[in-house]
């Protein structure tokens, strides 16, 4: 009988083919009925031996959280096995940087109409320059996106030092 109370063996277990046991650390987040398919991407990706030793290390109270971001971190590999999830960061930090973009030019148009509202014929104000493109055009600063390919045709000029990175905190 494993930790959840039933006769079936987690994912983890199951996967690896194994008896769970009273006390499987793997069992409070790897369910029988998907765990098994969620634990082979973290298996391959990480081994079933070195999470078992990491999630062994870590207090309780931090261990789902542990689990939720192996998984996700293996996925990632699975996925990107160059950059893993650090092709994703990257494409958030991107959008960030656009985001703030956009906020900086409807600044700048809520600047603008404050003062054209508040002088309507100019006398007073220097004209300023007027940018059309405030609304999507060619110099608007907005960036069309499509989020289910954010990224992924990105070429960012330091990928190429980043390839590492993943290793150096799985390594150490």
């Amino acid at each position: 009988m494993n930790m959840t109370g039933t006769s079936s063996p987690c994912g983890a277990c199951k996967f690896l083919r194994r008896k769970c046991v009273r006390g499987c650390v793997f069992a409070p987040y790897f369910w029988h009925e998907q765990g098994a398919a969620h634990f082979a991407a973290i298996h391959k990706v990480f081994g079933a031996s070195n999470v078992s030793k990491l999630l062994a290390h870590l207090p309780v109270s931090h261990r789902c959280e542990a689990a939720l971001t192996i998984a996700y971190e293996a996925q990632a590999r699975l996925q990107d096995p160059i950059y893993g999830c650090v092709s994703h960061i990257f494409a958030l930090q991107q959008q960030v940087v656009n985001l703030q973009a956009q906020v900086a030019c409807l600044k700048e148009q809520a600047a603008h109409s404050i003062i054209t509202a508040a002088n309507p014929n100019g006398k007073f104000y220097p004209d300023l320059p007027q940018n059309q493109g405030y609304l999507g055009g060619e110099n608007s600063g907005f960036v069309e996106e499509n989020n289910e390919s954010f990224g992924s045709e990105m070429q960012w000029p330091f990928q190429d030092d980043l390839h590492s990175v993943p290793f150096r905190y799985i390594h150490h």
